[in-house]
């Protein structure tokens, strides 16, 4: 057996290290809602992670990456454009 991935930034899965970005989603995720928190239960623990996801992340939380928008106001912004294509078209 062999190791997928050998030194920082040298990836050998894939040619464009395509888990950063997951890496970096779950570090976020993590230090935002779970750092120094202790969940009573399973169940607490999924339902906060929802609220984390579906509730602040995609609605609120601003990412550079979007232009500062939330993921849910680049999806209206991005159907708005295709729209005005489609009408202009």
């Amino acid at each position: 057996m062999t190791c997928s991935m050998s030194r920082k930034g040298n990836c050998r899965e894939s040619e464009h290290c395509s888990d950063a970005p997951t890496e970096s989603w779950f570090n976020s995720f993590k230090n935002e809602r779970y750092h120094g928190l202790r969940y009573a239960s399973h169940a607490e623990m999924k339902a906060a992670s929802f609220e984390y996801i579906e509730v602040f992340y995609n609605r609120t939380r601003q990412h550079s990456t979007l232009g500062y928008r939330s993921p849910i106001q680049y999806l209206d912004h991005w159907r708005s454009e295709q729209n005005q294509k489609k009408l202009a078209a």
